[in-house]
């Protein structure tokens, strides 16, 4: 079974359903199965709102994390070494104190822990 399209409430083809369901309505699918070779229109209905206030940091401030950055990019590679990274050759990765990155262009390299193999920890 594939999904062809995804409509928005307010497009072409939505109107009988935002009438029916309202500001529930998220979206709509049309889903094609070609064993029985039918066609699927689904909709996505919200069904619940409440405050959510996203965590600030994953990792404190003295938290070794790994941070992958390209065998080419010289001046990540010059930012890494400014903020007192160690280099782990068997990982081929860097290992940066967050505190030191946070905020920086180095924080969005951050690998997840998962990825990395654990040598030099």
């Amino acid at each position: 079974m594939t999904a062809r399209s995804k409509l928005l409430p307010g497009q072409k083809g939505t109107k009988n359903l935002v009438a029916e369901y309202g500001d529930a309505l998220f979206c709509v699918r049309y889903r094609y199965d070609e064993l029985s070779q039918t066609r699927l229109k689904t909709v996505e209905l919200i069904i619940e709102r409440k405050p959510w206030t996203p965590a600030s940091h994953r990792f404190k401030d003295d938290t070794q994390v790994p941070v992958r950055i390209g065998y080419g990019d010289k001046a990540l590679r010059e930012k890494a070494k400014s903020a007192h990274g160690r280099w782990d050759s068997g990982a081929k990765v860097w290992y940066i104190e967050y505190g030191k990155i946070k905020g920086t262009e180095l924080e969005k390299h951050i690998i997840l822990q998962t990825q990395v193999s654990k040598s030099g920890l």
